[in-house]
């Protein structure tokens, strides 16, 4: 059910969407990396971003408007949740945990919660939806964890499409050619495929308007 409960406040920002499955995954897996540079227990941290909105496939994801005029009963959602896995009291307890905030992981999970948020509203910041620098001050004034703030800090500094587009040559985007260091890496890298450039592609095996020439095989 929860990934096909939408994240409810995205209506308010006017862009932006995901479900609470994909929220749930990427806060567990900034709970692990948060925790390994805290020096917690990163399993657990994980372990507690994972669970943390289970309840919510019972009571649907609660925006912070929605939560000035509805209550739910969160716990009695948790436990009807996992009723009858047999992991009742592990699951339970790691979510009174995070509600606490009182160990070092739990602390790190909420800031993960809240981390994951901070990465949607720069994307949508960087879109164009200048809404989302009122949300994004906000969010950075619950974080409580230095390490967490670490990251949020270096996160807001950079667009949100540098890992991907800025970091690599203007040539990979035009003709997939990459720089000649770059190259000489990939081949020294067993079981990588240099990619050709297109003008190298079309010295053979191609027709003049670039199709593929098929020679047919004789029958013996």
């Amino acid at each position: 059910m929860l990934r096909k409960t939408p994240r409810s406040g995205w209506i308010f920002l006017g862009t932006g969407n995901e479900d609470v499955a994909q929220h749930s995954f990427r806060v567990a897996f900034m709970s692990y990396v948060l925790a390994k540079r805290a020096g917690a227990n990163p399993a657990r941290a994980a372990l507690l971003g994972l669970f943390h909105d289970l309840h919510e496939a019972r009571t649907s994801d609660l925006n912070y408007m929605n939560q000035r005029y509805v209550q739910t009963d969160q716990k009695q959602a948790q436990l009807d949740a996992v009723a009858g896995t047999g992991l009742e009291e592990d699951i339970v307890g790691a979510l009174e945990e995070f509600e606490q905030r009182e160990s070092p992981e739990a602390r790190i999970a909420k800031d993960a919660d809240q981390l994951d948020l901070l990465f949607n509203l720069k994307e949508e910041l960087d879109k164009g939806n200048a809404f989302a620098r009122d949300w994004i001050d906000a969010a950075l004034d619950r974080l409580k964890t230095d390490v967490a703030r670490a990251v949020a800090r270096q996160m807001l500094q950079v667009d949100h499409s540098r890992w991907w587009y800025g970091r690599v040559d203007r040539r990979w985007w035009v003709d997939r050619c990459l720089p000649e260091a770059e190259q000489k890496t990939k081949r020294a890298v067993p079981g990588t495929m240099r990619v050709r450039p297109r003008s190298e592609r079309n010295r053979s095996g191609r027709g003049r308007a670039g199709r593929v020439v098929v020679k047919a095989r004789r029958r013996s």
